[in-house]
């Protein structure tokens, strides 16, 4: 489809580490550049190697608040403090050494790739640290200290662009995003994710669609435990590019969580990595279709760190660069990590496919209530 792929490496973004036995592995970023690697994508003309760069203070405040940086700061350098306040404490979100700087950095790293697209550096850009979307103004939440997307959206908003639209695809509902934006009509949020009835952060219902003049931008698809590939990809084609086309963003930005995998140990739906390669080469379209190709993506959840995360976003970035990979992952990669996990990967990109009903009644009733609910508010047939 053409344009240059810029994929942004922070090897500093390693320190975003909460601690041994946390679900969120800094490894699932670091194996990942190395299957992009080992896969051979960095050395394609249609591909540019951005550098990372914390963000500074005043990037970050675009989104968060003063008291909550400076008590970030300060936690994360040892000192003593009502950290609970801020949403730090034993669970999702303990305190971990230089966790402001840390986090600045995965910041930095989505800013990286929201400047290179809206410069016309490159057509679309992947920041694979990034994606921490349940993170509020004034509080860590679900695993995220800065809400990198969103800090990316006010930027690129700060910047010139009238329009950006946000596609989230992770298992748990984009809250901070959606929470950050709620009363802004220049931004359009699509969540595709496991219902909050059953999952974190309990959000994400068709009803909350935003306030005032942004009535209708706050888009919920709300799913069943369960749903697998071909009921999620239909939710997607339902929904996704007919807003996306009414909208006709600036800027097109994503965030990839992969945790939707059938295997991942948190979430409850039931895709392959099927529904990934078919999910990129969607969005890689719609970008081109309504926002002149700029793509902003930034990586997510996703807890089978080695099995899963590191073939889901390697996928990604192929599409984005207009590569065609081979089946078959790259026998350094799989020997270096089976070294490193003391057990066996999956050896190829794609997967069976599960057994799922056809059709799926309960997410096509969620498909003609997300339609009913927000189409007319854009002029569209529900």
């Amino acid at each position: 489809m053409g344009g240059r792929a810029g994929l942004v490496l922070a090897p500093e973004a390693r320190a975003y580490d909460h601690g041994p036995g946390h679900p969120l592995r800094p490894e699932r970023v670091l194996f990942t550049w190395e299957l992009i690697r080992a896969c051979g994508l960095l050395e394609l003309p249609s591909v540019e190697v951005l550098a990372g760069r914390p963000a500074s203070d005043e990037e970050i405040l675009l989104v968060h608040r003063e008291e909550f940086v400076e008590a970030t700061r300060r936690a994360g350098h040892g000192e003593e403090g009502p950290w609970h306040r801020f949403g730090y404490g034993p669970g999702d979100n303990p305190v971990f050494p230089n966790m402001h700087e840390a986090a600045a950095t995965v910041v930095g790293a989505s800013l990286v790739a929201a400047e290179a697209v809206l410069e016309g550096r490159v057509a679309h850009a992947f920041n694979a640290a990034g994606g921490l979307h349940h993170a509020m103004p004034a509080r860590a939440s679900g695993f995220c200290v800065y809400n990198d997307p969103a800090v990316a959206i006010a930027w690129l908003l700060a910047h010139g662009s009238g329009r950006v639209a946000y596609v989230d695809v992770d298992a748990h509902h984009g809250d901070g995003v959606q929470a950050v934006f709620f009363r802004d009509p220049r931004v359009l949020t699509i969540s595709l994710h496991e219902s909050g009835e059953y999952l974190f952060p309990g959000t994400g219902f068709v009803e909350e669609l935003g306030e005032g003049e942004a009535a209708g931008t706050k888009v919920n698809v709300p799913l069943r435990p369960g749903t697998g590939d071909r009921a999620w990809l239909r939710a997607f084609d339902e929904i996704v590019p007919p807003l996306l086309s009414a909208f006709r963003p600036d800027v097109l930005v994503t965030q990839l969580g992969c945790d939707t995998h059938a295997t991942d140990p948190i979430a409850h739906l039931r895709l392959t990595t099927n529904a990934y390669r078919e999910t990129a080469r969607r969005l890689h379209a719609l970008a081109h279709e309504v926002a002149g190709g700029r793509w902003v993506a930034t990586g997510g959840g996703g807890y089978q760190w080695a099995r899963v995360v590191p073939r889901a976003w390697t996928l990604y970035f192929a599409e984005m660069a207009d590569a065609e990979l081979p089946d078959h992952l790259p026998e350094s990669f799989i020997e270096q990590v089976e070294f490193q996990l003391r057990a066996g990967v999956p050896t190829t990109f794609s997967e069976e496919p599960l057994p799922e009903p056809d059709p799926d009644v309960e997410v096509e009733g969620v498909i003609h209530l997300v339609r009913q609910t927000i189409f007319p508010r854009h002029g569209l047939e529900p």
